[in-house]
């Protein structure tokens, strides 16, 4: 009798390197510091610059707290989250929490802030139905994530968007990369190590949100949450923890 061998789990690439500017688009405050505030910390040591765009304030995410005053609690604590990873430039494009409609206006003011930073990696969060198996994925982020794949080559073209240009942004064509954050078919890793405390503590900023979420202790929530992820794609890329990213190329 011969057994089959075992199938070795296929390996993750190193993320590209040769970059300069990164721009991360998301849904929600906090999205980011789940998906890969890590990487973006060694990016930032690194001497890149990395910006945040976020569709929404993240209003309706506290169940116990209204909605305008939830907003502007989770800007201040996302800009501060933002900072602790080295972030300084974080915009808001006011869609409703909860009910952003994948369409053309998406992808035009996703477009127009590609033109704006003129990223060559754009960064997003997982688009697609689920979070693998039957873990549903929300409205807000698989639209976003869809926009901003195809925003990334709405913004190179003068064509798509004219308006963009008769209001003095030029298109860019220089996106190479988007790098899709929290993908349950990941091609590509950065090691967390560099960054894995600074990543606990960018989203401990999001302690109000946190604390509704969980009775866990913040800090023990955080650390694990994102030790764990880690230690997860360690298999898969030569034994360390690693944050992980599905890379399309343009």
């Amino acid at each position: 009798m011969t057994t089959e061998p075992t199938q070795q789990p296929q390996q993750l690439q190193p993320m590209p390197s040769d970059w300069q500017r990164a721009l991360a688009v998301v849904a929600h405050p906090d999205d980011l510091e789940y998906g890969c505030a890590g990487a973006v910390a060694g990016w930032t040591d690194g001497g890149r610059e990395v910006a945040y765009l976020l569709a929404t304030r993240g209003e309706a995410g506290i169940d116990s707290l209204e909605p305008d005053k939830c907003g502007p609690l989770r800007e201040r604590e996302q800009r501060a989250s933002a900072a602790v990873v080295g972030v300084t430039t974080v915009e808001f494009l006011d869609y409703k929490d909860g009910v952003i409609e994948y369409g053309a206006a998406l992808r035009r003011d996703i477009a127009a802030a590609i033109r704006k930073h003129r990223p060559e990696l754009v960064i997003t969060l997982n688009h697609r139905d689920t979070w693998g198996g039957v873990v549903w994925n929300t409205p807000d982020h698989r639209a976003v994530g869809r926009a901003t794949l195809d925003a990334a080559g709405d913004a190179g073209n003068r064509w798509i968007f004219p308006e963009l240009t008769e209001q003095g942004l030029a298109p860019w064509d220089g996106v190479r990369w988007v790098a899709v954050a929290g993908s349950t078919t990941p091609t590509h890793a950065v090691d967390a190590g560099p960054g894995l405390e600074r990543s606990v503590r960018s989203l401990l900023e999001h302690r109000a949100y946190i604390e509704a979420l969980t009775d866990d202790d913040p800090e023990t929530y955080c650390r694990t949450f994102l030790t764990e992820n880690a230690q997860r794609a360690a298999e898969r890329f030569g034994g360390k923890p690693a944050v992980t990213f599905e890379v399309f190329s343009r």
